[in-house]
């Protein structure tokens, strides 16, 4: 916890008792979970299925996650300890190769295994499972998340589920009457919450229990192979089970107090707690969120790789700005694609610059109050990643130092070293541009009306100073985009004068920059340079003459 937090615990606790902020309405949960049944730690989890590569709704349960554990810490006084557990599946068997993996003739010759028995096929690891579980291991570090991983595979061969999996025993009919009733007729006649791991293939078998031992701690199957019955102790990852009860023997095995899921698992997290219920626990609090869909609106998944991957936001993001996305609506469903990169850095900025001058209470419903634990840094960046963006599309930027000079003649004194944070957010806009923004660039001329405009602006530019102030500069190109077709009647300026329409400024854009849209345009200008932007007028005129 941060100095103020612990200065002022009772203050704080009071405001965030009150606070709206969805992480505190989770918190609040968990506090009144504890009045009814006391403990003295309280476990939250994430589940990690390293069928695929981690992506970024991974990663975002783990952000959301913690920021109900932060905010469950201040409702508390931090008296009561608390541990995240990142706990991967990594013993469920492989259903299919996915799409975004190479060698995957290798791959699928080992079908139907446990994924840490599947060879890595990027060559880097010991198993398949293994290279993903680093994958995320690192992502999660890089952040400074404090989080405990945890392996299926480890936890059953260990023996740390050998108590549990001998309540799922003794508790078989029970865990059966739970399932029964949500499965095919087919599927129903076949099966059993125990999957046996075969001592010959090394395969996850799903077939029928023949029968169960409770006092033995054994079931007996028939092998698919050989005919044979085969009677194994569920002890010792000699079994495995089927994922609801896998869940709801997690949380019974870790005593787990939190954990939130998709939306697509809401029957799923109602069926494995009723069996958690069935073993004697007490079913997590948590929530649904949505899902993040891809560019066609389809639900973004590891195997199939669509979507934005954690490696991809990284090199055209900073990771707060990540975390930003993961912290809005968690409840609404939302587009994760690269055109909704630059939007979440601004907006970033401007909670950052708001919260400095917010109060105690607005600021415990500021994002970055719950993306930095409490403590957010100062907002240091003289520019929007619009505004670099359309800088390096006006430059053809290819390095940080081009993009450099503008930035001093806007902010003098101001080097990468003074302000590194800002420095990674030059390089973030010249990756952007490389990979999105050039290959869409495409100007287009203006007819006659828009090139006088242009025209009068050109002069008229060429009439102030070169350090004319960005307003000098607003005022000038509003005052020469106050015609037709430009007006904006139901629009009035301060001095009574019509307004001028988003479509001047659009056009401005679309001309001289070959983009759609950018940031204010005086402030682009100072930015650029007032001679600059004279020559860029020119050479779009000269491209349409």
């Amino acid at each position: 916890m941060t100095a103020a937090e612990i200065q002022n615990p009772g203050t704080l606790r009071e405001l965030a008792e009150q606070s709206h902020a969805w992480p505190f309405e989770e918190a609040r949960k968990i506090v009144a979970r504890l009045k009814r049944k006391p403990k003295e730690e309280v476990i939250f989890e994430t589940g990690y299925g390293p069928s695929g590569l981690p992506h970024i709704g991974t990663f975002g349960e783990v952000a959301r996650t913690s920021m109900v554990r932060h905010a469950f810490r201040v409702l508390t006084g931090d008296k009561v300890k608390t541990r995240l557990i990142a706990f991967s599946d990594d013993m469920d068997a492989l259903r299919k190769v996915p799409d975004n993996v190479p060698n995957k003739e290798m791959v699928a010759q080992h079908l139907g295994q446990p994924l840490t028995k599947v060879p890595d096929p990027f060559g880097t690891h010991g198993s398949f499972a293994e290279h993903n579980n680093a994958r995320l291991r690192a992502f999660l570090d890089q952040f400074g998340f404090d989080y405990e991983f945890m392996s299926s595979t480890a936890c059953y061969t260990s023996g740390r589920f050998d108590t549990a999996l001998l309540k799922v025993l003794e508790r078989f009919d029970a865990v059966m009457a739970v399932m029964l009733p949500s499965l095919r007729e087919e599927r129903a006649l076949s099966y059993s919450p125990f999957l046996p791991i075969s001592p010959r293939s090394g395969m996850v078998l799903q077939v029928p229990v023949l029968a169960h031992d409770v006092k033995a701690g054994t079931i007996t199957y028939e092998d698919p192979d050989s005919g044979e019955r085969v009677t194994t102790l569920v002890t010792g990852g000699r079994c495995k089970l089927q994922w609801k009860p896998d869940w709801a023997m997690r949380w019974v095995a870790l005593g787990v107090d939190y954990e939130m899921a998709g939306k697509d698992l809401i029957d799923s997290v109602k069926l494995s707690g009723e069996i958690c219920r069935t073993l004697g626990g007490l079913p997590p609090e948590g929530f649904n969120y949505e899902l993040f869909l891809d560019e066609t609106g389809q639900k973004i998944s590891k195997s199939k790789g669509n979507g934005l991957t954690i490696e991809e936001w990284l090199r055209y993001a900073s990771p707060e700005s990540l975390s930003l996305f993961m912290y809005r609506e968690p409840k609404a469903a939302k587009r994760l694609y690269f055109d909704v990169i630059p939007r979440q850095v601004d907006d970033y900025q401007q909670l950052l610059e708001a919260y400095e001058r917010q109060g105690p209470r607005e600021r415990l419903a500021n994002p970055v109050w719950h993306i930095h634990d409490g403590a957010p840094p100062q907002a240091d960046n003289p520019l929007t990643f619009a505004m670099l963006l359309s800088l390096v599309t006006a430059s053809n930027a290819e390095n940080a130092e081009t993009l450099w000079g503008f930035i001093g003649r806007y902010r003098p004194g101001m080097t990468p070293q003074t302000h590194p944070r800002f420095a990674a957010l030059v390089e973030y806009a010249i990756h952007y541009f490389r990979d999105f923004v050039l290959p869409a660039k495409k100007f287009r001329e203006p007819n006659a009306a828009e090139r006088a405009a242009l025209i009068d602006l050109r002069d008229a530019l060429s009439q102030l100073r070169p350090d004319a102030s960005v307003q000098a500069v607003q005022d000038v190109v509003y005052e020469i985009g106050r015609r037709e077709p430009f007006l904006d009647e139901k629009k009035k300026a301060k001095d009574g004068k019509p307004g001028v329409s988003l479509e001047w400024f659009n056009m401005l854009y679309q001309v001289l920059l070959g983009q759609e849209k950018g940031p204010r345009f005086g402030s682009f200008v100072a930015a650029y340079g007032i001679q600059n932007t004279i020559d860029m007028i020119d050479g779009a005129l000269a491209r349409s003459a």
